[in-house]
């Protein structure tokens, strides 16, 4: 276990998608690290799935990040029984692959409810507590979408920068209680929500072409940069995105021109 500026001895960290993907490996990772790790997710068998794999007093929840005042529950019960909430890490969002002209109401209420809607829960609700503690970090998941996208991603696209301008704003609002708020801008990761895309040969390919790495990244090369976030070693970086992708954001085009 590293003990220097990296590392979570007595934090508590409620990890909020941790059943599968990208939460789980941070939430595997964090507990790794030294943290006291709340498993949370919407499919509580998964999060105890997780929990249990990573054992050393990992507990799992139930939390749907769409109602507050669920949100605002799970929270101050783990401070009641833990005493404190030092981490939280937002991991997940919902999209639909669908051009402007083709969503529908429905769909659109669906996805800001879950990505902007739910970070904006878990920012107010992890907020107040930490603020009231005067310490605390809190990540929340952005993507390469806030800055660049493509046809069919318009509204997944909108919540993600949204995201980016919520936690500028948390992190102004926190920083004079010692709070700081980050978000995380991952590229193509193998999760269960890009299962379609992988199983497309040629679309996998595209996006693994457009990193400069030429391929997509695991679900525990983002455990590192929201444990950087969330860690001492971060302890001046606030209100900012951190990009892990590749490269992908980095790189204007795919031609290399000739004699390069």
């Amino acid at each position: 276990m590293d003990n220097g500026i990296f590392t979570l001895n007595g934090k508590v960290a409620a990890i909020i998608g941790a059943g599968s993907g990208i939460g789980a490996a941070v939430a595997a990772g964090a507990a790794r690290q030294g943290a006291a790790v709340l498993c949370l997710d919407s499919n509580q068998a998964a999060a105890q799935a997780v929990a249990s794999s990573i054992g050393g007093g990992a507990t799992a929840a139930a939390v749907d990040i769409r109602d507050a005042k669920g949100v605002t529950a799970t929270f101050d019960a783990i401070v009641r029984d833990r005493g404190r909430l030092d981490i939280v890490v937002c991991t997940p969002s919902i999209n639909v692959r669908k051009t402007i002209l083709q969503y529908a109401e429905d769909e659109f209420d669906r996805v800001v409810a879950v990505n902007l809607k739910g970070s904006f829960n878990v920012l107010q609700a992890a907020g107040r507590i930490m603020t009231a503690q005067k310490s605390g970090s809190i990540v929340i998941f952005s993507s390469i979408r806030s800055q660049v996208v493509e046809p069919g991603q318009s509204v997944y696209a909108m919540t993600k920068a949204g995201i980016v301008q919520l936690v500028r704003t948390a992190a102004a609002e926190f920083g004079s209680s010692g709070v700081r708020v980050n978000a995380l801008g991952p590229g193509i990761v193998e999760t269960p929500l890009t299962a379609q895309i992988k199983a497309n040969a040629d679309w996998y390919g595209a996006y693994a072409e457009k990193s400069v790495l030429k391929r997509w990244a695991t679900a525990e090369e983002m455990v590192g940069p929201t444990l950087f976030l969330v860690s001492d070693a971060a302890s001046y970086v606030t209100g900012t995105i951190l990009f892990a992708d590749g490269g992908w954001t980095a790189a204007d085009g795919r031609f290399t021109p000739p004699g390069m």
